[in-house]
Order: C-alpha cells, then structure tokens, then sequence
C-alpha cells in the first residue's frame, strides 16, 4: 500500500514537471527569459527528487509502463522547448549579423571632409 501510494506521489511530482515544461514554454513564447531561467533552476530540485524516488520504489510492470509514458511526454515537451530556444539563439544570431555587416558599412562611409573612406569587405 505505501508503494502504491509513493508511486502516485512520483506520478504527482512528473505532472508537476510537465506542467512547469508547459509553463516554460509560454515564457519562451513571450520571451520572458529570466522567468524561465529562475523557474528551471526552482525544478532541479523536483528532478532530483524523482530520481531518488524513482531509485527507491520497486515498480510493477504496468506501473513502469505508466510512468514511462508520462516521461515520454515530459521528455518530448523538453525537447520542443530546447527547440525553440535553438531557433531563437539562430535567429538572434542571424539578426546579429546582419547589425554588424550594416554597422561596418555606416563606419565605412561616416567619415568628415578631412578624411578619406576605408575599403570593406562585404564577404563577410
């Protein structure tokens, strides 16, 4: 009977990291970036709880098939989040770029009547 109830209690703790993943994703959406930084640092401790939980408890079949299906969907959350994060990072990266590229040619062509202009080297 404990086993089965400490079981549910680590199914309770999986719920709770999907719906901080869920939660996480909105801030990434509305580029609240701090928010889900501090709310990722706030899960680790869950996580680790799971584990030693999960270590602990000697699991039925059917109750491993459950708990593997809820870490299924954990971990697909997860990677979408790292996804979008990824295609973020590319595009601010792409952004950066190109504010570069703009910035040398305006330094380029900003000069006053006693200087003379620079070749750059629009390859880069």
């Amino acid at each position: 009977m404990q086993s089965e109830q400490q079981f549910e209690q680590l199914i309770m703790q999986y719920n709770q990291l999907k719906n901080g993943s869920a939660d996480i994703r909105r801030m990434i959406e509305k580029e609240e970036f701090d928010e889900a930084i501090t709310m990722l640092n706030r899960r680790e401790e869950l996580f680790l709880s799971c584990k030693c939980m999960r270590n602990y408890l000697e699991l039925t079949p059917v109750q491993e098939k459950e708990l593997n299906t809820v870490l299924d969907e954990l971990r697909l959350m997860e990677l979408e989040n790292i996804r979008m994060l990824e295609r973020g990072m590319a595009q601010v990266q792409k952004e950066l770029k190109q504010v570069q590229k703009n910035e040398k040619i305006q330094q380029a062509y900003d000069f006053g009547e006693n200087q003379s202009g620079n070749i750059i080297n629009f390859e880069e």
